[in-house]
C-alpha cells in the first residue's frame, strides 16, 4: 500500500500546486497546457495499444467493455459521485464533475496501475508506482489549473481502486502472467488513447463506460491459454 499511499499524496500535492497556480494563469495558458497534456496523453495511450503483436482481442475486449460499460452506466455513476462531492465541497465550481470524472479515468486506467499494484501487492516493490505518481502529480497540476478542485478529489479514487488492487494482487497469482499484463496494456492504451481525445476537446468519448474492458482483457488470455 505505500506506492498507493505516495501516488494518493502526488495527486493531492498536485492538484494543490495546479489550483494555486491556474488563479494566475491566462485562459490561452491554460488551454495551451491542457493541449500539451492531451497530447502527451494520446502518445502514451498509442504506445500501449501498438505494444500488441495482435489487437483484434484488444478491440473486441473494447467493445464488449463499451457494451457493459454503458449498460451499467458507469460513467453516470462516476459523474453522480462528482456531483455529489461538489454539492458538498465545491457548490461554486463549474468544472467539479468534470475534472473528477477526467482524472480519475486518467489515474486508474493504465497498464501502469496494473503493474504497479501487482508489484506492490506480491513483492512489495514500489518502484512502478512511485514513478506512476511523478507522473501524476504533473497531470494533476495542469489538470487542476484548468479544471479546478475535482481534480484533487480524484485522490479518493486512487486510493480505493489502486489499494484494492494491491490488495487483490496478493492473493491473485495469475495476475502476473505476461499474456494477462500484455492484454490490459493493450487496451487500457486505447482507453488512455479516449482520454487525450477528450483532452484536446476533439470530441466526448465516455472512457469511464469502456473501464469493463480492462476486466474483459484480464479474463481472455486466461480462458483461451487453457
Amino acid at each position: 500500500m505505500v506506492g498507493t499511499l505516495a501516488n494518493t499524496a502526488s495527486v493531492i500535492v498536485g492538484s494543490t500546486i495546479g489550483i494555486m497556480a491556474g488563479r494566475y494563469m491566462g485562459a490561452d495558458i491554460k488551454r495551451t497546457l491542457m493541449h500539451a497534456l492531451g497530447l502527451a496523453v494520446m502518445v502514451i495511450g498509442l504506445k500501449m495499444a501498438l505494444d500488441a503483436t495482435t489487437l483484434i482481442p484488444s478491440v473486441a475486449c473494447l467493445l464488449l467493455g463499451a457494451l457493459t460499460g454503458e449498460a451499467i452506466r458507469i460513467e453516470h455513476a462516476v459523474e453522480r459521485l462528482g456531483e455529489a462531492l461538489k454539492a458538498r465541497f465545491a457548490q461554486g465550481s463549474k468544472t467539479f464533475v468534470e475534472g473528477f470524472v477526467s482524472a480519475t479515468v486518467l489515474f486508474i486506467t493504465g497498464a501502469m496501475t496494473i503493474v504497479g499494484c501487482i508489484q506492490d501487492g506480491t513483492t512489495g516493490n514500489h518502484d512502478t508506482l512511485f514513478l506512476k505518481s511523478m507522473l501524476d502529480g504533473v497531470a494533476s497540476m495542469t489538470l487542476a489549473s484548468t479544471l479546478g478542485i475535482g481534480v484533487a478529489f480524484s485522490a479518493l479514487s486512487v486510493l480505493v481502486v489502486q489499494g484494492g488492487l494491491t490488495l487483490l494482487a496478493g492473493h491473485v497469482g495469475v495476475l502476473q502472467e505476461p499474456e494477462v499484463l500484455g492484454s490490459i496494456t493493450t487496451t487500457g492504451g486505447m482507453i488512455i488513447l479516449g482520454i487525450g481525445i477528450n483532452l484536446l476537446g476533439l470530441t466526448s468519448i465516455r472512457v469511464g463506460n469502456l473501464i469493463p474492458a480492462l476486466v474483459y482483457a484480464a479474463v481472455y488470455p486466461i480462458v483461451l491459454g487453457r
